[in-house]
């Protein structure tokens, strides 16, 4: 089907980024792979060319842009090529809003420009072990100190970006747990990684998103300037779930092309590829799963883009994200599947990029929310609470 989301000034950035991706990113992505992460001069040399920080303010060096649609574009013509940008998604798409809406007009002119020059690199760490998506059980503390400063202590896990990471958005307790409000007493602070006491742990070694760094970090009396509380101390729960819809909508859009990146694969292969003397796309079986992949996908698609104009109207509510997340994942996780079937045993090769999409799939059921939390969110929307008797 046709997409109207999009202008020409979109579809000129494409080319730029498909462009970037295909002679900076493809020749050594299973060198990234490899190494855990990708190379900080490739997010440098995205910054020279203004593929990234779109949404950054002009005077900080950013493109400007109040539209997330540059951001989609950048993600879909990556997964075109059949590589990712690793944890840049996190950086640009998750973190920057949570810089860009609540830091002061100091923090953003120490942060922003790097950020917006793919120099200073950010993550954000709120995951602990044995908390998942339990925010409220978050056990990182932060103690003010004489001077008025912060000292914390803590670990968190699956940290993307962790390794990478100039600078650190973490979430940790301020106040004692209370059960009246579980969610207060929680506060962002900005850790830089030259802070004494911050260290990064191995990377975790991943099913699938391979190139994305993905570490534990530990806080061991790290002492955080008042000058790097991020907004106000204890509205951190607020604070987070002001961009769960971007964050949901992003990785909407990357399930959404990764699914038609696949299909493109399958129907490929399915060409080249004869049995008994007959193409596979021949076969009537072929013909129906891709047939089958392709209603889905444009299914998934179309609820992006109807996603993308109503976050740009500011209309994105938190269920509605969850509601394209959810669809959006699921579709991906069967369309791949079915196209690596298409493969035969070829698609459990790891060079044949179809692996790779399979193994990448699997976690967009689980972070940003799990499928379950998204069904959570949308049943309440819906009026499903328990009812007592």
């Amino acid at each position: 089907m046709r997409r109207t989301v999009y202008g020409p000034d979109h579809e000129s950035f494409r080319e730029l980024c498909a462009d970037f991706a295909e002679k900076e990113l493809v020749p050594r992505f299973a060198e990234y792979e490899e190494a855990g992460l990708i190379d900080r001069s490739v997010f440098a040399r995205m910054g020279e060319l203004g593929l990234i920080g779109m949404q950054i303010p002009e005077e900080y060096g950013g493109g400007g842009q109040d539209s997330f649609k540059f951001n989609a574009v950048l993600t879909e013509a990556t997964a075109a090529a059949g590589v990712s940008l690793g944890s840049l998604r996190v950086h640009q798409d998750v973190v920057t809003p949570y810089i860009l809406e609540y830091a002061n007009a100091e923090q953003k002119g120490r942060w922003l420009p790097g950020m917006a020059a793919g120099t200073r690199l950010a993550a954000i760490a709120m995951t602990e072990p044995g908390t998942g998506s339990d925010l409220t059980g978050i056990r990182t503390r932060a103690e003010r100190t004489a001077t008025g400063d912060w000292k914390l202590n803590g670990e968190k896990t699956f940290i993307t970006g962790g390794a990478n990471a100039d600078l650190v958005l973490v979430v940790a307790r301020t106040s004692p747990f209370d059960p009246a409000d579980r969610r207060g007493g929680l506060t962002i602070f900005v850790v830089e990684s030259s802070m004494p006491g911050f260290s990064v742990g191995k990377p975790l070694k991943k099913l699938g998103i391979r190139s994305q760094d993905t570490v534990e970090l530990g806080f061991d009396d790290v002492e955080v300037p008042a000058a790097n509380v991020l907004g106000e101390e204890g509205r951190a729960f607020k604070y987070l779930s002001h961009n769960l819809a971007q964050e949901r909508l992003t990785i909407a859009v990357n399930a959404t092309a990764s699914a038609q990146a696949a299909i493109r694969l399958a129907s490929e292969y399915a060409q080249e590829r004869t049995s008994f003397g007959t193409p596979l796309s021949g076969f009537q079986n072929t013909k129906f799963v891709l047939a089958e992949c392709s209603a889905e996908a444009s299914a998934a698609q179309a609820l992006v883009d109807q996603a993308l104009e109503a976050h740009d109207a500011g209309e994105l509510s938190p269920a509605d994200a969850a509601r394209v997340k959810l669809f959006a994942t699921e579709v991906q996780g069967r369309v791949v599947d079915k196209c690596l079937q298409v493969h035969g045993g070829y698609g459990y090769i790891l060079e044949y990029p179809i692996a790779r999409l399979y193994a990448d799939a699997r976690i967009t059921r689980i972070y940003g929310g799990t499928s379950e939390i998204m069904k959570t969110i949308i049943a309440k929307d819906m009026g499903l609470s328990a009812r007592r008797s």
